[in-house]
């Protein structure tokens, strides 16, 4: 049997990290997760997710206006983590831009050999460096020693979990609380 399509649809596959490859079409805009048929799950990430998927929307407005990027994004976003993150874990994720190919909704797509909750703990921690390397370029003493302590007793698996169970992520409908 045929499978609907949007009319004009290219069918693009993806390689995921593990070999195996997956439709584009498969993978529509409110997965986080994609399970694989290798036998795991692989995080699904997309440029129209908002970072409020990974840290609280506080921190997301401290983030936006704090960073100054030197790309096409007016404001710091899911991409630049994802860019993070690709940094940190090259063979670990992989990137397609689907910017030609208007049907499916997202012009960036990442999918990373690790779940999505492993994935929200990589880019948490990866914000916590990036926080923690502004701050120590800071001039106020009083400011780095008082986020040195808060860092101290910050554990980033629990903030992942309380954050995940904090937000709807067991539908593809999460919102923020």
């Amino acid at each position: 049997m045929v499978e609907p399509r949007v009319p004009g649809s290219q069918g693009a596959d993806v390689e995921l990290p593990c070999g195996e490859t997956v439709a584009v079409h498969d993978l529509d805009m409110g997965l986080r997760e994609y399970d694989c048929a290798c036998g795991d799950a692989h995080a699904v990430v997309m440029d129209v997710h908002p970072l409020g998927r990974f840290v609280p929307e506080f921190l997301v407005e401290v983030l936006t206006e704090s960073i100054e990027t030197a790309d096409e994004f007016p404001e710091f976003t899911t991409a630049h983590v994802m860019g993070i993150v690709m940094e940190e874990f090259p063979e670990a994720v992989v990137n397609e831009d689907l910017s030609e190919q208007g049907e499916v909704g997202y012009s960036m797509l990442w999918l990373s050999d690790f779940d999505a909750r492993r994935l929200h703990e990589v880019v948490v921690e990866l914000v916590v460096e990036l926080m923690d390397h502004a701050v120590s370029h800071a001039d106020d003493e009083a400011a780095t020693a008082q986020f040195e302590e808060w860092l101290h007793e910050f554990d980033v698996t629990e903030f992942v979990d309380q954050y995940r169970d904090e937000r709807e992520f067991e539908t593809e409908h999460d919102s923020a609380v």
